[in-house]
């Protein structure tokens, strides 16, 4: 079949145009039967309106098993219904199934594959802002930039409106800039000097209201001159509904040219390609960072070329630190923490590679000073202190959730970051299993290795013993498993009891309850499910038992 047709026009790019567009590598082709100038009119995510034809468009494969049958029928199908490209999921030290391959060039449609730290909002993003670049690329304007970028562009809007022109993300921070006359005035040279608009004035711009007519206004907006600060046209760069920045321009030292409104709305129309090409590359880093933290931290992949995304020697020690949340159902404070901790972590050591799961941050401290194993951190007790940091910043949040946050001992080389992970977790582990029991006065919410003493070999321990008592049976397995279907309450006692060790008086304030109630119980146990309390063997089995339970 013919998998597409050249064409004209503002909603199509060929596929040779979005590979040379693809700077970051979301998409990797694998083979074009029909060549790469195919045209792609579109996109389908996943399995959109089944009867519908593709008609040139490229489909996303989204949530598509990954099994060879299926993705070779996919293949197939998305041929059949006229599809110009499949793109796949690529899994990491997975091989693509042969049968795609065989199926693609069978059916003559161009097969892709999307890389790992890649999600399918990128592929979206690098479609769509390769096909507002094959459109932007017939504009007069743009031939003058094609060379310069967002820079060109300024530049060339700089000529036709006679004045300074500033690009700025919807933070209001500079992306490019035409150059900067004797004449202009002191807020653009802050502006540029900073690589920002200055906070002073970015609350001026909200108490005005501007910044809200900016982002609901679709026209140019005119700022008259005011003492010593010239006059200023601003006008929102979009995407549909979507802000992606915003154009000034000033006037220096002589007034803007009289169609300059005109000039800076097509400018803009014309900037959009660039800034959604800025984000993509904003959050292709992003994302192919996280990726590579999470890989390092898992033990996952190519743990070099993970080091080497996040500018990483494998010879640096390192250590690592997470901070794990109460888990709760409703969204609330408890997102707000975490982002806050992650912040701080960067801003107490800006070298620190954060990443943010859905209940817990973890940060990777590389040891630029020479830290050795053994120590707490990349200096000496550096990640003890970080977590320390971020638990007095959580038990600072009102509303928010307990927050458990471990450091992991300093390992040799970055290459067993995944060491120091295992190690923190286990120490959050530890706390949370110790205050879940009571062991503690006061709640003790962040510690290393050592603070977290012998609770840490006991839970490595329970994990060896779990296979063993779950595969075994016997009047303690009994006890266990009936009392846990009713409710637990047998468990709650046996649990105090054992950990008091043996006060009954102890046992029963810790569950305030009249100690002749929990001597009932504890015959119960013995009457009922024929478990010898006094037996030292049948202790230490119900000991175990009832840690793995679970159940403070």
């Amino acid at each position: 079949m013919t998998s597409g047709t050249k064409r004209s026009g503002p909603d199509h790019v060929t596929l040779r145009q979005i590979l040379e567009h693809d700077e970051e590598g979301v998409l990797r082709l694998l083979l074009a039967p029909a060549g790469q100038d195919v045209t792609v009119a579109g996109v389908i995510i996943g399995d959109e309106e089944p009867a519908r034809a593709h008609a040139g468009r490229i489909v996303l494969a989204a949530g598509l098993p990954p099994d060879p049958a299926t993705v070779g029928t996919a293949v197939r199908e998305a041929a059949r219904r006229g599809a110009s490209a499949l793109v796949l999921r690529e899994q990491e030290g997975v091989p693509l199934p042969v049968q795609a391959l065989a199926a693609a060039e069978e059916c003559g449609i161009a097969l892709l594959v999307r890389a790992p730290w890649a999600d399918w909002g990128d592929a979206l993003a690098l479609l769509r802002s390769a096909t507002a670049f094959a459109a932007a690329g017939r504009d007069d304007l743009m031939a003058d930039a094609t060379t310069g970028g967002l820079a060109g562009l300024a530049a060339a809007t700089a000529r036709l409106c006679r004045g300074s022109i500033t690009v700025e993300d919807p933070q209001f921070r500079v992306l490019a800039h035409s150059a900067t006359g004797p004449e202009a005035d002191g807020l653009r040279r802050s502006t540029i000097l900073g690589g920002r608009v200055p906070e002073w004035r970015v609350a001026e711009l909200r108490r005005s209201g501007l910044v809200q007519t900016l982002r609901t206004s679709g026209d140019v907006i005119h700022r008259p001159a005011d003492g010593d600060t010239p006059e200023r046209l601003v006008v929102a760069v979009r995407s549909g509904g979507e802000t992606l920045g915003s154009l000034w321009a000033a006037a220096d030292g002589r007034r803007l040219s009289p169609d300059a409104a005109q000039v800076l709305r097509r400018a803009a129309a014309l900037a959009v390609p660039h800034l959604l090409r800025h984000r993509m590359r904003e959050s292709g880093t992003l994302r192919r960072e996280a990726h590579a933290l999470r890989g390092l931290l898992h033990g996952s992949g190519d743990r070099r070329a993970h080091l080497w995304s996040l500018g990483l020697t494998p010879d640096v020690p390192c250590a690592v630190v997470v901070g794990v949340r109460a888990s709760s159902e409703e969204p609330g404070p408890e997102d707000r923490t975490l982002e806050a901790l992650a912040v701080q972590a960067t801003a107490l050591r800006p070298d620190a590679r954060v990443l943010r799961e859905e209940d817990m941050v973890a940060v990777l401290l590389p040891a630029h000073d020479g830290g050795r194993p053994g120590h707490e951190g990349g200096r000496p007790n550096d990640a003890l202190a970080l977590a320390r940091e971020l638990d007095a910043l959580a038990a600072r949040t009102p509303g928010a959730p307990p927050v458990w946050t471990g450091a992991g001992g300093t390992v040799g080389s970055g290459l067993d970051a995944s060491v120091s992970y295992e190690e923190a977790l286990l120490v959050v582990r530890a706390l949370r299993d110790r205050e879940g029991r009571g062991r503690d006065a006061h709640p003790v919410r962040s510690a290393g290795p050592e603070q977290a003493g012998a609770t840490i070999e006991a839970l490595r321990m329970l994990d060896a013993v779990r296979p063993v008592w779950e595969s075994g049976t016997g009047p303690v397995h009994e006890l266990i498993r009936t009392d846990l279907a009713a409710g637990g309450e047998l468990v709650r006692s046996l649990a105090a009891y054992l950990d008091t060790p043996g006060d009954i008086a102890s046992a029963a304030r810790r569950l305030t309850l009249h100690p002749n109630t929990l001597r009932y119980r504890l015959r119960r146990v013995r009457e009922r499910f024929g478990v010898d309390l006094d037996d030292p063997d049948t202790r230490l089995v119900l000991t175990l038992a009832v840690r793995l339970s679970g159940m403070p």
